[in-house]
């Protein structure tokens, strides 16, 4: 069902221009925040700036109130519905993983079924803890020689679909950390055709509703809801991020999810710049995001042309696990030069003060938006040419998978709130796991709660230890014990 609508006024931004009423009235606060416009906290406002914190405020009625909106906020989520294609969108100030968690909590109760990619980010599986759903993983492909997880194929959904009626949604990540993207639209079709919902982790896709040459947006492939990571490529502050809806989600009950665990004290500095992002992305998202994919194919051009890297684009679409590739990420394989990942992520960032936005076992990926330019992506390409030639080595023995299917013995909620013991984590094999184990970013657990541990994936956890990786998720931050079911 298409959504049809007059088109709003894409260059209001009504909390912004709250906020700056506000900014001129002279209110005297008897009301929280304690710093008081920041006169009560100098150091924050030397730091910070009176202009950021004059607008740190608390909910009144001429700011409308993010629980229950009726005015400015209101307003704001009408604009960033009509901008995004949607029927509904929510101010989201908990990150993409409240809007992710939301969106799970909306179309699942304990006992239910979804189906989704193994590889989601770890804020899925912390929503069936939460809601004691369970999962129907459908195990992705894997690139052999990238070491990468791909998408779902269709005859995988089709299968998980058959062979689990009941299930209430099927989930899809689009696109992957890596810029792969499944058949949405084919998706979408399968799980309306059999009564579930089609559930988008949007978080790395953004720029996919402001762009002529990038794979198709969720709400465009007809998804009933979808996260997205504003402040990954929209430009909006860290731990803002919208949640979508189509016409067929309820969208009360929606915003009855989102309070229950969404923050009461909603940050008008968060909001704020949801508002004025999508108002830029509205006016000129689609000219930026057409020079941020030619920055990217360019930076491909030439990092490929150094040799030894493999900075892979298109050419890996196979009309299936991988139908489609966001241009604008730029990942490159690093193991033909004898470097994991994460070794290319610290010489760029401790000797050539270049930070990307992950390195793992085998891929680097930085991420391009609308503030990059083309003379730092010549830095990055430079400082790579000159990684190559100082530091190549023989790459035997180096790990390349990124991925390991799982074992799944128990859903998430039952191991996760299990009788449980700790143990030295070389003497947990065979037992089933009651925590997360990942590598952050990107945040796909190599184990999650209710999973078994085995050879395989000890082998890759002492592995990316021993390469520096950033490990996650477990109650012991040095990872070298785990708890296990009893």
């Amino acid at each position: 069902m298409k959504i049809i609508r007059t088109r709003l006024d894409q260059s209001r931004a009504p909390i912004y221009e709250a906020l700056e009423t506000f900014r001129k009235m002279r209110v005297v606060p008897f009301d929280v925040p304690g710093h008081k416009r920041g006169r009560g906290n100098p150091e924050l406002t030397a730091f910070l700036g009176q202009q950021c914190v004059g607008v740190d405020v608390n909910s009144m009625k001429p700011l409308d109130n993010l629980c229950h909106p009726v005015s400015v906020i209101h307003e704001a989520e009408e604009l960033a519905a009509d901008a995004f294609g949607a029927a509904h969108a929510f101010l989201m100030v908990g990150g993409t993983t409240s809007s992710v968690q939301s969106m799970v909590l909306t179309a699942c109760k304990r006992g239910d079924e979804i189906i989704l990619p193994r590889n989601v980010h770890k804020s899925v599986i912390n929503a069936l803890v939460l809601c004691g759903a369970v999962p129907v993983y459908v195990n992705p492909e894997v690139d052999q020689r990238l070491g990468i997880s791909l998408g779902m194929r269709r005859e995988q959904v089709a299968k998980a679909i058959a062979e689990h009626p009941n299930a209430v949604a099927v989930l899809v990540n689009n696109p992957t950390y890596y810029g792969i993207c499944s058949d949405l639209r084919a998706i979408v079709k399968m799980a309306h055709d059999a009564g579930m919902l089609c559930l988008v982790d949007e978080a790395h896709g953004t720029h996919f509703y402001f762009g002529t040459r990038l794979p198709v947006s969720a709400m465009e492939a007809g998804a009933d809801m979808a996260s997205v990571s504003m402040h990954k490529s929209g430009g909006s502050l860290t731990q803002s991020s919208l949640l979508l809806v189509g016409p067929n989600v309820h969208a009360g009950y929606v915003r009855q999810i989102i309070n229950l665990t969404q923050t009461t004290s909603g940050s008008y500095l968060l909001m704020s710049s949801l508002d004025i992002s999508r108002r830029n992305l509205a006016l000129r998202g689609r000219e930026v995001f057409h020079q941020v994919a030619d920055m990217a194919e360019y930076a491909r051009q030439e990092i490929n042309a150094v040799g030894g890297y493999y900075a892979f684009g298109r050419e890996l679409m196979n009309g299936n696990s991988v139908f489609d590739f966001d241009t604008t990420k730029l990942s490159v394989h690093t193991l033909d030069i004898g470097l994991a990942g994460i070794e290319v992520y610290d010489i760029l960032r401790d000797e050539y003060d270049i930070q990307i936005e992950f390195g793992d076992i085998g891929n680097v990926l930085a991420y391009l938006s609308m503030g990059d330019r083309p003379q730092e992506l010549e830095r990055l390409v430079s400082a790579l040419a000159e990684i190559r030639r100082r530091y190549q080595k023989d790459g035997t023995g180096l790990l390349s998978q990124e991925y390991i299917d799982p074992e799944v013995v128990t859903s998430p909620q039952d191991a996760f709130y299990a009788e449980k013991v700790s143990l030295p984590l070389k003497e947990s094999q065979g037992r089933v796991c009651s925590e997360f184990v990942m590598c952050y970013p990107p945040g796909i657990p190599i184990l999650a709660p209710g999973e078994r541990i085995t050879v395989q994936i000890l082998e890759h956890i002492q592995y990316a230890k021993s390469k520096g990786c950033s490990m996650t998720g477990s109650e012991d931050p040095d990872l070298n014990r785990i708890n296990v079911l009893i």
